[in-house]
């Protein structure tokens, strides 16, 4: 591409494709997309984004294009490849002039000569380095800024990469510059505490971004560009000099307003400092040990006393008490058990440690996170007020605890608590006996103050479990404070029924559920809303707990799923809303099918709520959950709820709707227990089942991976609910196309996707021996393949032999076209063919774990007899030392008549004793439990099944033929089996 007469071209198209007008847009989009791979195209679009006459738009396009061919061509194996010479002279272009005037294009610009230089810098680009250094000493302010700019973006680049030879050569540079950077960050530093005082905004905001810039560049090289950084007096007077800066900064805050843009650039400067710190704690634990005292001596002095009045904000108290947390925490601080086995540097940080958390300093740290830092504000009283669920859903952790001061406290609560308890504990045990009995609801301090308290004691419950008689605080005191209805009160109703939430998994007498129950049932009816949802979510964590009984829960049953449904109308926001889902989920599946009584209402409710939904796919999911454990409450009943239930189920599991990517595992689940709990199949049930194709129709690559997912498995659950629930109408319309998705998976396939598949074979052949074999007639030459070859997976050949066992025994005539063709395809006779197949079934036998399959394989192979074919004469040995060994498997000896007896026979009259714990037959294991009494491995005793085959041998050979046969046999093998055959 010529330059000369290429621009202005390039330049109209690029022209173009800013324009708002799609007819215009789309056919420049395609000359632009045309063009990326011509030689030339990228000095002309150099050209265009460095002129700065042009329409900023257009610059910022050729920008863009330039940056996506970086990416796209610049490597030298990349298709289309830009040349050598091109990238040459494009390198030299990209660092000529760090003159642009606009802040974004700038950024951009930045951003790609770093890409150029993560592929190119230092090999093919050693001039970037030495140009940036000496570009950002210039005195023209701009040059200065976008060379810094860059300079920052090139040092976060090179620093990202993690190869060893990609990491040398970051320490080489960072050796080779540190000081300068040092020097720049201490210049323009000190040009910005300068000119704080002389009032000119315009000239502090400069300076401040330098400083800003130039810290971001000492940040990377400090964390990241030294091996053992504290062996660096360098590195180690930068970040010892980082604390006497921190407090130059903060004082700074006081002359500089808080509304401005350098307020906020100062407050981004100072929360960079502590991400030094941060990080470098993170990523070297052991050199940062002589900074451990001055970081703890900093950060409790300006977070727990009055230095810091004035001076701090919300996201520095959070970061320096997230300094502290990092070095209580912190493993390699952490001496073993054994003193004498930690590292002298583990023991020494231990030591500063020690020191600096004396009784006097964590006791001023514990009271006042507690007395301060707990206390709720006026802005969190207020947002109580006017958004209660907003309130809620903040109180519950919407933001991460690294940036959200109140959770941030929480959690530096929970760790200094934890690793100094036996200080601590008799301090908060101090505060919770100052506030026994009842408190002025005319003072709202003292009603905040126990809130505060009663907040540690929920947090330390774990710590606290020797140190609280619970019980007994909880009916003296916490019953009695949940009765006070008073509505400055609310607060403590609140914390208190929280706080019995954090004990109840701790310690809470079980004879004390009831009059809590009967607690919980009061406050669902409270006036204040905030109130009823922590109720709610304290009856989760109750009916979660393992010692949760449902004869104390029952009496309180219908009260409380009432009461719980109610607030599921009134709370408006979509978390709330999941949340209050998640609690009836969670007690209609812990009290099953006790829930029947109680459902109507919100049966009634849910078809609307899933309406309201469409947008937030998050709330589905919660309403499936919901469904999924209101249909195991309700097992055959919930064929009522068809109508709502199955179009759900359609779209949720239909890969072609984008709700999908949200929906589909719940889906999954819900039209697996809808399945398991159907009494009959329906013609809608039926039809669902056109969504499983796609499932199955994944491209050959991922399914190695997918097979083994969770979503795959219930896949194949489905497929065999729907074969148990109706095998003859299910197996008529979809065997076909099932059969056809399971030949394409079955060779590409896992060992685990195998099995999957062959087990719906499996239960096909047991459900309906005579429909299955004939509607899964292709994938049966498969497995008689995989027999005969031997196959090396014992699994695999397990359940090879289970489906071949359940043709051969249960569909002679179809075993006997099977044989037949087999025959045909491996050139042999058909006697020939069954002799390899018994030997081969013997050999592999030991791959039969289950006794059930290897009961079926005696069975199968027994059935052959009586015969006079030689081939199954010849292997008659074979098929006795199965049976013998199925026997030993299956029968159990009377001790009182020392008599055998089938343990896998099953009667019409057994019925299974269901304990309180256990949950109820579904109706697809009532379905499983008939199907049992018509197979012959559950109806037919093996016993006798080997006296009628060997006394009908023995009517057609003769009782002198018959003991020849019996000769072949193992003389031990014929002595085990008498022994089971005694009585016949």
């Amino acid at each position: 591409m010529d330059l000369n007469s290429a621009s202005s071209v390039v330049l109209q198209v690029l022209t173009q494709a800013t324009s708002q007008d799609t007819a215009v847009l789309k056919p420049a989009e395609e000359q632009l997309k045309q063009w990326e791979t011509q030689p030339g195209f990228y000095s002309v679009l150099l050209n265009i984004f460095t002129n700065h006459t042009l329409d900023i738009n257009v610059r910022w396009l050729a920008v863009l294009y330039f940056k996506h061919g970086i990416d796209r061509y610049w490597r030298r194996v990349a298709p289309h490849a830009l040349s050598e010479e091109e990238k040459s002279t494009l390198r030299a272009g990209l660092i000529t002039n760090f003159n642009e005037p606009i802040n974004q294009i700038a950024t951009q610009i930045a951003v790609l000569i770093a890409k150029v230089a993560r592929l190119d810098c230092p090999r093919q680009w050693p001039e970037l380095i030495p140009t940036l250094v000496e570009s950002v000493k210039v005195q023209d302010d701009l040059r200065q800024h976008r060379a810094l700019l860059t300079f920052y973006h090139v040092t976060k680049t090179l620093a990202s990469k993690r190869l060893a030879a990609d990491r040398k050569l970051f320490y080489d540079l960072a050796s080779g510059i540190y000081n300068f950077a040092c020097s720049l960050w201490n210049h323009h530093t000190d040009t910005f505490l300068q000119q704080v005082s002389s009032g000119n905004e315009s000239a502090v905001l400069s300076s401040l971004e330098r400083t800003l810039l130039s810290l971001k560049v000492l940040r990377k090289l400090t964390v990241n560009g030294f091996v053992e950084p504290h062996k660096n007096m360098e590195v180690m007077g930068f970040l010892h000099g980082i604390f006497e800066r921190l407090k130059q900064f903060l004082e700074c805050s006081r002359s500089i307003g808080t509304d401005n843009v350098c307020r906020d650039r100062l407050e981004k400067t100072i929360i960079l400092f502590t991400k030094v710190l941060l990080d470098f704690l993170d990523q070297h634990p052991i050199s940062f040990t002589s900074l451990i005292q001055r970081s703890l001596e900093f950060s409790v002095s300006y977070v727990f006393t009055e230095v810091g009045e004035g001076v701090t904000f919300e996201r520095f108290i959070v970061q320096c008490m997230n300094l502290i947390k990092m070095i209580v925490k912190n493993y390699a601080y952490k001496p073993s058990k054994n003193f004498e086995d930690s590292s002298p540097e583990t023991i020494e940080a231990h030591k500063i440690k020690m020191a600096f958390f004396t009784y006097p300093t964590l006791t001023e740290i514990c009271r006042r996170l507690v007395s301060h830092y707990f206390l709720l504000t006026e802005e969190e009283l207020t947002m109580w007020e006017e958004d209660p669920e907003g309130f809620t859903v903040e109180e519950t952790g919407g933001d991460s605890w690294k940036y959200s001061l109140r959770p941030c406290t929480e959690v530096l609560f929970i760790d200094i608590f934890h690793e100094y308890n036996q200080t601590l504990t008799p301090v908060l045990l101090e505060m919770m006996q100052t506030l026994e009995g009842p408190t002025n609801v005319e003072d709202m301090n003292a009603l905040l103050i126990k809130d505060a308290v009663y907040n540690a004691v929920g947090l330390a419950a774990f710590e606290l479990f020797d140190s609280v008689d619970f019980d007994l605080w909880f009916k003296n005191q916490l019953l009695p404070e949940l009765q006070v209805s008073h509505n400055r009160y609310k607060p403590l109703r609140r914390r208190v029924i929280w706080l019995i939430g954090q004990w109840i998994s701790v310690k809470f007498k079980s004879d004390l559920r009831p009059m809590l129950y009967e607690a919980i049932c009061n406050l669902l009816q409270d006036q204040d809303l905030v109130v009823r949802i922590e109720t709610a979510t304290t009856l989760k964590l109750t009916v979660d707990d393992f010692e949760f009984r449902t004869d104390q829960f029952l009496p309180y049953l219908e009260t409380m799923f009432t009461l719980l449904f109610q607030l599921l109308q009134q709370v408006t926001e979509c978390d709330t809303k999941m949340h209050v889902l998640h609690v009836l989920s969670c007690v209609i599946e812990r009290v099953n099918v006790q829930i029947r009584p109680y459902v109507g209402c919100l049966v009634q409710y849910l078809p609307l709520l899933w309406k309201q939904s469409e947008e937030h796919n998050m709330l589905r999911c919660a309403i499936l959950t919901t469904l999924i454990h209101l249909v195991q409450g309700l097992g055959a009943e919930s064929k009522n709820l068809y109508p709502f239930l199955l179009p759900v189920i359609q779209l949720s599991t239909d890969v072609s709707q984008p709700p999908h990517v949200y929906l589909l595992e719940d889906g999954l689940e819900l039209w697996l227990v809808t399945l398991e709990s159907s009494p009959c199949v329906t013609p809608e049930l039926l039809r669902i089942f056109q969504n499983m194709s796609p499932l199955l129709e994944l491209p050959s690559s991922c399914l190695a991976n997918e097979l083994s997912s969770e979503n795959l498995r219930t896949c194949f659950k489905i497929i065999n609910g729907y074969i148990f629930l109706s095998s003859t109408e299910f197996l008529q319309t979809y065997a076909v196309g099932l059969c056809q998705s399971f030949c394409e998976l079955l060779p590409e396939i896992t060992t685990e996707g195998q099995v999957q598949v062959l087990k719906v074979v499996e239960n096909a052949l047991k459900v309906n021996p005579v429909l299955g074999p004939q509607m899964f007639q292709p994938i049966l030459p498969y497995v008689f393949r995989g027999v005969i070859e031997g196959e090396r997976y014992p699994v695999v050949m397990s359940i090879y032999l289970a489906v071949m066992g359940r043709v051969l025994l249960q569909n002679t005539g179809f075993f006997s076209s099977l044989l037949n063709e087999m025959a045909r395809e491996f050139n042999q006779e058909m006697d020939q063919l069954l002799g390899n197949v018994i030997e081969m079934w013997v050999d592999r036998v030991d791959n039969i774990t289950q006794p059930e399959r290897k009961k079926l394989s005696a069975l199968a192979l027994l059935s052959l007899l009586p015969s006079d074919n030689s081939v199954i004469q010849d292997k008659f040995c074979g098929i006795i030392n199965i049976s013998v060994e199925a026997l030993h498997d299956v029968m159990t000896e009377d001790p009182e008549t020392r008599t055998y007896k089938d343990c896998m026979l099953m009667s019409h009259h057994e019925e299974p004793k269901v304990t309180e714990d256990e949950e109820p037959p579904t109706e697809q294991d009532k379905r499983k439990k008939m199907l049992a009494l018509k197979d012959p491995v559950h109806t037919v005793s093996l016993q006798q099944f080997i006296y009628e085959k060997l006394k009908a041998q023995q009517e057609i050979l003769g009782e002198q033929g018959f003991q020849s046969l019996m000769e072949t046999v193992d003389t031990e093998i014929v002595t085990q089996l008498q022994e089971f055959l005694q009585g016949f």
